[in-house]
């Protein structure tokens, strides 16, 4: 369960903190696919505010979620209203986590899921506390010991039928963690080594240290480039980055014939040495007849995503005479963008002509070349 309803007004932002971009991904976007691509997760439930469902629609195109539920006025309220819906699924265990921590690692998750197969009723990683602690007190200040202080991170894991009895015995207790509850009904909760990395992102300088850590991570970039070529049939529309536009012709191809989309799957592809579209697409295979090119570039997108990837950056030239592409370049911009999950800003589309020469300067036909940059562990 990804708990995503609060407000996080001390970050900033004109959005809720959870939806705001980190390295052109939202926040909740990274805590998600944490857990979504861990063998041992079977489903992902996320709670979220009342009225941040389009954000979050938006956010998690293409994960495999539950539907998401709407929180309660408080954390506590929240995790109490996911746990009342996943009790239908009669899961064994709940792993509870706070979508404020985008950069969780499969490590953390393994050593919580472990903890609970050795048999204890819940797990929660900690981490002792660095820093010199000081109080007020009679008007000084005086040093806190920091011995057998800890500091308690997410995912916080439990046997799940034992933290929803906790939840609801004490659900007018005002806790700030669900081991704080385990801990009230005499749950053994073990504690597991956590991760300075496995920061929560609270305020506005925290997104600088929490996107330098995901550079860290993500530390190889790679550059794909794609080029494809389509003739002139007859039609009254062409495909071009999966935008229909009037023309007196149409393209000739086994799909849409969608060049711009062509080119920039074989740039995915290519940044990520996977071979090329007619590879994974057989123009000879009948089931691509006619079939949207969208299709043929998410796919190259999930590639991606499956190697712990991302696509920071995708380039697009169309090379034609006509049809004109300067009126639907936004919209091409924004459908790509679509396909991929990405921010508008991160995706160019551009146009040119070959000044009268060659096959496109005849108008027999266009072409589109495409350039994309992929980041991956």
């Amino acid at each position: 369960m990804i708990v995503a309803a609060g407000r996080g007004e001390r970050a900033g932002g004109v959005v809720p903190k959870q939806y705001a971009a980190l390295l052109g991904k939202p926040i909740l976007r990274w805590a998600l696919e944490a857990f979504v691509r861990n063998p041992r997760v079977a489903m992902v439930q996320a709670v979220i505010g009342a009225e941040d469902h389009e954000h979050f629609t938006l956010a998690t195109r293409g994960l495999d979620l539950l539907p998401p539920l709407a929180g309660g006025p408080t954390r506590q309220h929240s995790v109490m209203h996911g746990l009342e819906a996943l009790a239908h699924h009669k899961p064994d265990c709940v792993l509870i986590h706070d979508a404020a921590r985008p950069l969780v690692s499969q490590a953390i998750i393994g050593r919580v899921v472990g903890a609970l197969a050795a048999g204890a009723d819940g797990a929660v990683p900690l981490l002792p506390v660095g820093d010199t602690l000081r109080r007020m007190q009679d008007g000084k200040w005086v040093t806190v010991p920091r011995d057998g202080l800890l500091r308690a991170q997410t995912p916080q894991g439990f046997v799940f039928a034992k933290i929803l009895d906790a939840h609801r015995r004490f659900a007018k207790e005002d806790v700030t963690d669900d081991m704080a509850l385990a801990e009230m009904a005499g749950l053994r909760v073990e504690a597991v080594p956590g991760e300075d990395s496995n920061m929560k992102v609270t305020n506005p300088e925290d997104f600088a240290i929490a996107e330098a850590q995901l550079r860290a991570r993500l530390g190889e970039s790679r550059t794909g480039m794609g080029y494809d070529v389509h003739r002139f049939a007859t039609g009254d529309h062409v495909w071009l980055c999966g935008i229909r536009v009037p023309h007196d012709h149409a393209l000739e191809g086994h799909s849409d014939a969608d060049a711009g989309l062509h080119a920039l799957t074989d740039a995915v592809l290519g940044a990520i040495g996977a071979g090329d579209i007619g590879q994974h697409f057989p123009p000879s295979d009948e089931r691509w007849r006619g079939a949207p090119s969208w299709k043929f570039l998410d796919h190259a997108a999930a590639l991606v995503r499956d190697r712990g990837g991302e696509i920071v950056h995708c380039d697009v030239t169309i090379i034609c005479e006509m049809p004109k592409v300067g009126p639907h370049r936004e919209a091409m911009r924004a459908r790509i963008a679509e396909i991929l999950k990405l921010d508008v800003s991160r995706i160019s589309v551009k146009a040119t002509t070959t000044e009268g020469l060659g096959f496109e300067g005849r108008r027999e036909g266009l072409a589109a070349q495409a350039i994309a940059t992929v980041r991956l562990p």
